[in-house]
């Protein structure tokens, strides 16, 4: 007997057992906006409405929906072999894999732990971290450093290196030994900066006070995203990753780059570190390695990290950290899959390709009413509203609520959209997204 899950789904008039994760579930629950199935571009409502993707999903759907390369690739898996533990034992796709994956990376970021999300990776990175310093004879160094509104997903070491408010706000002391640098957002220097702004390298010396304060021997490890995406898609500064490594060399403190959204394609190249050509120590990422269709993540580590770790025993365990589903048959498939598509279909360069016209587009929405900023790179954008007073946020969801009306799914932070749409989009769909929020945004007081 079948199932028939989307008449379920839309047929069901009771909401109140799921508790929505970072969702107003009230505001929600009183006028729900239901999707119930997705292909290529677009999603289609309980209605039947097609909804054009602006947002990957949450950033991470970049060979978009419902390719059936993928699709073929999780159901026959399934099939063969639909579980396999990663602990003392392994399967093939997971060293297939992780081959693959080490090729995308330059320099010697060959290492590859899987996880299940951008927070498991993040958390995976910091305890690498802390692990590699004390095997290596450097105990004392236990101190983690962070960024004013980073986000680094919502396990507990995520939000304690984080540095978005609310997300930090409810939950106590966190970690311990935690410190943050100074965001980078200088609008009344870099506004309406296309790509790299120009002001705000020197930032990267708010690590030399940290240092100063709590001495090198104390820190383990900083984590920054190279191009800050859910606090509202901050660009780095020209010369502030290069000076952010240079600094950590300096003091003998590993780097993290939280690529998490940057990874896949997103910037127009496979990483971030590709595209600003700076090589961090641990690699954090996840969403785009699967095209969202099954949870996974993996953090990569430089070769002599790992190696780091390879001494005793020949049967002992080097590092007592993983999850049941690392590296998950399924997954794994999903992955393979997907960067076959990548490859094959060229989307890496067909975001490159597309920058320029998807950037004069975003731009063509400077001097509508409440714009104060726009910032792109690669195929992502942020578009900056102008605050009410006392309603911080009120703004932008307005212009969430319109533009799901008028069939285009837009994401926001506080009062910024952020745009970040799958790499198989066209110039007609570019159009429709900024059409759509140059209508929308003037009927927005």
């Amino acid at each position: 007997m079948s199932v028939d899950t989307t008449a379920s789904a839309t047929a069901t008039n009771d909401l109140s057992s799921f508790w929505m994760p970072f969702t107003a579930n009230r505001q929600f629950k009183s006028a729900p906006r239901m999707l119930t199935r997705a292909k290529g571009m677009f999603y289609e409502t309980s209605e039947g409405r097609p909804v054009l993707d602006g947002t990957a999903g949450l950033w991470c759907c970049n060979a978009g929906h419902g390719d059936p390369r993928i699709v073929s690739a999780i159901q026959n898996q399934a099939a063969e072999l639909d579980y396999a533990p990663a602990f003392q034992m392994g399967h093939p796709l997971a060293f297939t894999l992780a081959s693959r994956l080490a090729q995308l990376m330059p320099g010697d970021l060959n290492r590859v732990f899987f996880t299940n999300s951008g927070s498991e990776s993040v958390d995976t990175a910091l305890k690498i971290a802390l692990a590699y310093h004390r095997v290596r004879g450097e105990a004392t160094r236990t101190r983690l450093i962070g960024r004013e509104r980073g986000y680094h997903g919502v396990g507990f070491g995520g939000i304690s290196v984080g540095g978005i408010v609310n997300n930090r706000r409810f939950f106590g002391s966190l970690l311990n030994g935690v410190d943050h640098m100074r965001h980078t957002h200088q609008p009344e220097l870099n506004a309406f900066t296309r790509g790299q702004p120009e002001h705000g390298a020197e930032l990267a010396d708010d690590l030399e006070r940290i240092v100063a304060l709590h001495g090198a021997e104390t820190i383990a490890a900083v984590i920054v995203e190279p191009m800050a995406g859910s606090t509202g898609v901050l660009m780095p500064p020209k010369g502030y990753l290069e000076r952010l490594r240079s600094i950590c060399d300096k003091y003998g403190i590993l780097l993290i780059f939280d690529e998490v959204i940057t990874g896949f394609g997103r910037l127009g190249s496979s990483f971030a570190v590709e595209r600003f050509g700076v090589i961090p120590d641990l690699v954090t990422t996840a969403k785009g390695i699967t095209s969202g269709t099954v949870p996974m993540g993996a953090v990569f580590a430089r070769d002599g990290i790992y190696d780091a770790f390879m001494h005793g025993a020949p049967n002992a365990i080097e590092l007592f950290h993983g999850y049941t589903y690392s590296a998950h048959p399924l997954a794994c498939a999903a992955a393979l899959a997907t960067l076959d598509i990548y490859r094959d279909d060229k989307l890496f360069e067909r975001a490159d390709s597309l920058a320029q016209y998807w950037e004069d587009a975003a731009f063509s929405l400077k001097g509508i009413s409440n714009v104060v900023d726009i910032r792109t790179m690669g195929l992502i954008a942020g578009i900056e509203l102008s605050s009410r007073p006392g309603a911080i946020g009120e703004r932008a969801f307005e212009a969430f609520l319109k533009c799901y009306d008028k069939g285009v799914m837009i994401r926001t932070t506080g009062d910024i959209i952020a745009l970040s749409p799958p790499l198989i989009i066209e110039k007609e769909h570019i159009d429709q997204i900024f059409n759509t929020l140059a209508e929308v945004l003037p009927t927005i007081a």
